[in-house]
């Protein structure tokens, strides 16, 4: 408005913004259930339905709720009196009901071990599920999406429980000298794919945790129905809470280490009891095993003991902590130590003790699950492997480097022994497969089912493949001039000096994309390394090289900003511009544009910092070959044919030399064999060599790479055992989970006393042949107590000069004869299994039918070096 007598206008602020729905013409009511189940976010017929309303409009917001809030209804009218749209929207709203009523894989699997499962609770700090729902960082998000999306593909009894940020996290452009800017746009749940949880009267329903100084956070539950799967993300900013407590899901990742805390105890506490109210509502069979999603929902683990203390169980904090950890499931994403939370243990102390100390649950316990050696900081992975029964990294390398990097917890323990096993990332095919992958499938073989549509791949036709990767390549040309240019408008520029953003990229040329988070150990920048090479690379005469890269810093990151601006910088270059270009806010749209319109990955993080990574994941399953370190799942899938392996230098100690490197063998690779390879092209214009590649990776990869595979994983070898051991210590009232709390507590107190007094082998010379055995005992102070409550093994293998048992193998002895007062002969055999230098001992640990793993109680006894511990030669 303008003020009287003067020039000077205000801009007035709304109080809150609404959005107003159509009132949809009865035809066309349907449409409103289609737009709120996310499910349209991966049935592209449902998409393109949304599209046809205003094609213009879907390509702006890429959201179902948004066309149907701002199309007139005027067009509404137009489509409801057109039999043919009508009919349309009729097939796409039987064909979701039928999705959600229908059986699937785990419908299948009564008679099995899987059947146990009656639900899932699934804890993430973020979910990405589609750009209509901004509730992701990056990878982690994307993850638990396509977990979600998966688990509902295969009617999996699973529910998803996270947190409601107004803000997100961020949306990212350029500032004229190419440093990351952070836009920070209010995601309106009004205007968002989700429902309030209401009760019987209407009313919001609400859950509630305390704080320090008596005072209460409250939150209110927006669900997000994704597919079959219920979403529930907790919002804080309702009335009742002060200001303060309102921004508590402001920002994804936000605010200082308080902030933080107060999050994730949001997620972990008021998630389950969240769970509660919800499954109360809807009448839904409450889940049996709970997932935590890396270690920010840790604090679930402590809820669910308060549960059982305080409730009509009546369990002590010990039992509680068994039947808790029974069927839990943590998984740790980061092989990063920067990468998972820690909190000041005072502020610990704070949130857990004092007046805000829950009764049976002394803080002192609390500390005791998280506390690092220096007893300044509470970590919550720490915490996330004593309150799970099961954990797992998420490749087989990552399993390896965690059981490495969290050994202290298990402390004398083998790496083989230690409890974390591995799941190898996936992702959702439907999502992130190009639709013109799929029709190019359902035009040569009549099927494009993601789940086997791979076994037709070898077969495909060299030329359709081509044709189609070539399009997917001019839609990224596209894209990428479009965000380019509006990148630039953003970083000051006027339309009149960007012409020449019309014709940057070519969809010809070869083109390499790198997207992902910009922490520095992804590397941003590596390619950067010797930039006259690149230079020449990208400007070759004959077989140039083009780059579209995309990435976010984390807001507190100058140093990823700072690599940012260096690669900015270098595409901003005038011979360069047209070659290698910067896109700003890396988001699932932008993602599923990206993957497909690329040849090559490239990934180079510093191995092995890669946890598994599975951008590379969605390129390979659109046609594109990996370029990458050996890291991540790409560790152990990289077959020599579907890609190439960057030679590591990870063992050098100087990080410019190994960077140096490792740089200069990415050059040489795409000089020598990548470019070439792509180049080289038959009489009618076809890379066949690159073909061949590209088919053996769809045909390989393919069914390797999914999330469905992922989700059968989990559920096979986590999720059912986890239910099934649940189950025993929930039975008899508890009794089970009182019981190992007992014997666990007499193992502890008595374990000082074992001991291992002597071992003797008899050993012929003329025996000591590959395939033969060695006799064994080993004399056994068992203490006060009984042979059933241990477990003593041969532990047998090669040796190295050290005398150390190289990736030990383990037999069971068995006890033949007391000799009286607590003293035991155990009798076994060595199997001569290997050739070469053999070495063998024996151990003692805690043996009970409910430890999940050897190492469970961090309690073993091994011999002294010379009281039996022996080397031999085999030949």
């Amino acid at each position: 408005m303008r003020l009287h007598g003067s020039d000077r206008f205000v801009v007035v602020r709304a109080l809150k913004r609404l959005t107003i729905r159509q009132i949809l013409p009865e035809p066309l009511v349907p449409l409103n259930e289609l737009a709120l189940n996310l499910h349209w976010s991966w049935n592209a017929n449902t998409r393109e339905l949304f599209r046809s309303i205003d094609p213009e409009l879907w390509e702006r917001s890429r959201d179902p709720l948004q066309v149907l809030g701002e199309t007139s209804r005027a067009r509404f009218d137009e489509l409801a009196a057109n039999q043919g749209f009508v009919n349309w929207v009729s097939e796409c709203h039987s064909n979701l009901i039928n999705y959600l009523e229908s059986n699937f894989w785990f419908q299948t699997q009564e008679n099995s071990d899987v059947a146990s499962i009656t639900g899932v609770a699934y804890f993430s700090p973020e979910f990405g599920v589609t750009g209509a729902l901004p509730q992701y960082s990056g990878g982690l998000g994307i993850l638990a999406g396509d977990h979600l999306k998966s688990a509902s593909d295969l009617g999996l009894p699973i529910i998803g429980l996270g947190l409601f940020y107004k803000s997100g996290y961020f949306r990212q452009s350029l500032s004229q000298d190419a440093w990351q800017v952070e836009h920070y746009p209010i995601t309106n749940p009004d205007a968002s794919p989700v429902t309030l949880l209401r009760d019987s009267n209407g009313d919001p329903i609400t859950i509630s945790i305390g704080m320090p100084e008596n005072k209460v956070l409250s939150a209110q539950m927006w669900i997000a129905q994704v597919g079959r799967v219920p979403l529930v993300l907790l919002d804080t900013d309702i009335e009742v809470n002060t200001s303060q407590m309102r921004e508590v899901t402001d920002r994804l990742y936000g605010g200082g280490s308080e902030t933080r805390l107060q999050q994730e105890m949001l997620l972990g506490i008021g998630g389950i009891r969240a769970l509660r109210a919800y499954c109360l509502a809807t009448g839904q069979i409450p889940p049996n095993v709970f997932h935590t999603n890396e270690g920010h929902a840790g604090f679930l683990g402590l809820e669910r003991i308060r549960e059982l203390v305080q409730g009509a169980e009546s369990l002590t904090f010990e039992e509680a902590l068994e039947a808790t950890r029974a069927n839990t499931v943590f998984t740790t994403h980061t092989p990063v130590p920067a990468g998972i939370d820690r909190f000041p243990v005072d502020l610990i102390n704070r949130y857990f003790g004092g007046d805000n100390a829950e009764q049976g649950i002394p803080v002192e316990r609390v500390l005791d699950l998280g506390v690092e050696s220096s007893g300044e900081f509470f970590n919550m992975a720490m915490m996330g492997f004593r309150l799970a029964g099961r954990a797992n990294g998420v490749s087989q390398l990552h399993g390896a480097v965690s059981r490495e990097m969290f050994s202290h917890l298990w402390p004398g323990f083998d790496p083989d022994d230690i409890p974390i096993t591995s799941i190898t990332n996936g992702v959702h095919a439907p999502t992130w497969v190009a639709p013109e992958i799929f029709q190019l499938v359902r035009e040569e073989f009549g099927t494009s089912d993601p789940e086997t549509m791979w076994n037709h791949m070898s077969e495909i036709s060299a030329h359709g493949l081509w044709d189609v990767k070539r399009n997917l390549r001019q839609s990224l040309v596209e894209m990428s001039r479009h965000r380019l240019y509006e990148s630039w408008i953003e970083r000051g520029a006027t339309p009149a000096e960007l012409a020449w953003t019309e014709n940057i990229l070519d969809p010809d040329v070869l083109t390499i994309g790198f997207a992902r988070r910009v922490p520095s150990y992804k590397r941003l920048t590596l390619m950067l390394r010797d930039e006259h090479r690149l230079h020449t690379l990208l400007t070759h005469p004959d077989r140039p090289i083009q780059m579209v890269i995309a990435g976010k810093a984390h807001p507190a990151d100058d140093g990823g900003k700072a690599l940012i601006q260096k690669l900015v910088k270098f595409s901003d270059q005038y011979d360069l511009r047209n070659r290698i270009v910067f896109l700003p806010n890396y988001d699932i749209e932008m993602a599923t544009t990206l993957y497909p319109g690329c040849d090559i990955w490239l990934n180079n993080p510093i191995r092995p910092l890669e946890a598994s990574g599975t951008s590379g994941m969605k390129a390979a399953l659109n046609g594109a070959l990996n370029l990458s370190i050996m890291d991540g799942w790409w560790d152990e899938w990289f077959d020599g044919k579907n890609g190439w392996a960057i030679p590591s230098a990870d063992l050098l100690e100087d990080p410019e030399l190994r960077d140096d490197r490792e740089a200069s063998a990415l050059y040489g690779l795409i000089e020598s064999e990548v470019a070439p390879t792509f180049y080289r092209r038959g009489e009618d214009g076809v890379p066949h060599d690159w073909m061949n590649m590209l088919r053996h990776t769809l045909t390989t990869l393919g069914p390797k790479v999914l999330a469905t595979r992922m989700v059968k994983d989990y559920v096979d070898r986590l999720y059912a055992p986890a239910a099934i051991a649940g189950a025993d210590l929930a039975s008899n009232s508890y009794r089970n989970a009182a019981a190992l709390a007992d014997w666990k507590h007499r193992i502890r107190s008595e374990w000082e006393h074992i001991a291992i007094e002597h071992v003797e082998a008899d050993i012929n010379e003329d025996s000591l042949v590959l395939g033969g055995s060695i006799p064994l005992r080993a004399y056994i102070n068992v203490g006060n107590l009984g042979t059933h409550d241990i477990s003593v093994q041969a532990v047998f293998g090669h040796v190295d000069a050290f005398e150390q048992i190289i990736n030990p193998n383990h037999s069971e002895m068995v006890p033949e004869s007391n000799i009286g007062e607590g003293h035991w002969i155990y009798t076994g055999s060595l199997p001569l299994n290997v050739n070469g230098a053999f070495g063998y001992s024996v151990r003692v640990t805690p043996s009970h039918t409910s430890l999940v793993s050897t190492a469970d109680l961090g309690l073993q006894v091994i011999p002294q070096h010379n009281s039996g511990t022996t080397e031999i030669f085999m030949r």
